[in-house]
């Protein structure tokens, strides 16, 4: 058997976002290679996977109940062995950077991480925060294992569809489990996860100082937006650093990102380029972040700023 395999990450009925993405990326490799696309997470067989795929499985055991290294790599080793895919997609999240790499090992193969696209049998890595891209092929005689960054690939791509799961029961024994689980990982009640966010408003060194920051916040207030930033507004303690979109912030793909005197530093790009739709509005024409955006308004962000709020309020009072 062959295929493209994707391994999805949920926590209890909850999947994460960044499966999808995953799967949005094996879609693509199945259609280069004329693959079957195929899915498989840790846990019971409840619900579907709501995207057109060929099959899906869930791996059921006792001893998977709370998250391992050893244990989620012993049980995807057999179910991987049982299928024999030519790839094996998993989504980038802290979770899989634990156990992926001991998982390839057991193949004699190497992870490829944080991959952001596939060219014709490359796949592309980012370096130096960005500013350089590298082409990585697998040369092993096992499954090709490869992890995706966060926003580089979309679930819009996916067709709708529904699979249910079949169950697949691993052999395990508890002599396998040399890790024991600890408490979950519990964030901040008040993280904010801008991931998830549809619209974005995003403010930069152009705001000049930090009393000018509640008219974006009244902007993105306006719009239903979350509020996010550039590295410097949040080295500066303007806003909290969980608002950083950037190399060393968030990485975020929403359907619109709205970015306001920011200039377009490499390290401000790679977070956001996965965006739908870009608009810039900066007075310096010749400004990086024009390359990316979809829309630009040249000007000063005092004077196109509450002009735009008012046309907001205005179109939805009307």
């Amino acid at each position: 058997m062959s295929g493209i395999l994707a391994i999805l990450e949920r926590k209890a009925s909850t999947w994460n976002r960044m499966s999808w993405e995953a799967l949005a990326s094996g879609a693509q490799l199945s259609s280069r290679t004329g693959e079957p696309l195929i899915c498989a997470a840790v846990g019971k067989a409840e619900g579907a996977v709501p995207y057109a795929v060929d099959r899906a499985y869930a791996v059921e055991h006792e001893l998977l109940a709370k998250y391992t290294a050893d244990g989620f790599s012993a049980a995807l080793e057999q179910i991987i062995r049982e299928l024999a895919p030519s790839h094996v997609v998993f989504p980038h999240t802290y979770q899989v950077r634990d156990f992926a790499p001991a998982l390839a090992a057991r193949f004699d193969e190497m992870l490829i991480a944080d991959v952001v696209a596939f060219g014709d049998g490359v796949f592309v890595r980012q370096l130096l925060q960005g500013k350089l891209h590298a082409d990585y092929q697998h040369t092993g005689a096992g499954p090709c294992f490869v992890s995706v960054q966060s926003g580089a690939f979309s679930a819009d791509a996916l067709p709708a569809g529904s699979c249910g799961f079949t169950p697949f029961r691993p052999t395990l024994r508890a002599s396998q489990l040399t890790c024991r689980p600890g408490d979950a990982f519990c964030e901040a009640e008040k993280t904010v996860d801008l991931t998830s966010a549809a619209l974005i408003v995003s403010v930069g060194r152009g705001i000049k100082q930090q009393d000018n920051i509640p008219m974006i916040e009244e902007l993105a207030k306006a719009l239903g937006a979350e509020l996010a930033a550039s590295r410097s507004i949040c080295d500066n303690g303007w806003l909290p650093m969980k608002r950083q979109v950037g190399s060393s912030g968030q990485t975020v793909s929403p359907k619109l990102y709205l970015a306001v005197g920011i200039s377009g530093a490499i390290q401000h790009l790679v977070g956001m380029k996965a965006s739908k739709t870009v608009i810039a509005i900066n007075k310096d024409p010749a400004a990086p972040i024009f390359e990316v955006a979809d829309f630009g308004v040249v000007g000063d962000l005092f004077d196109v700023v509450p002009a735009l709020i008012s046309a907001i309020k205005e179109a939805k009072a009307g």
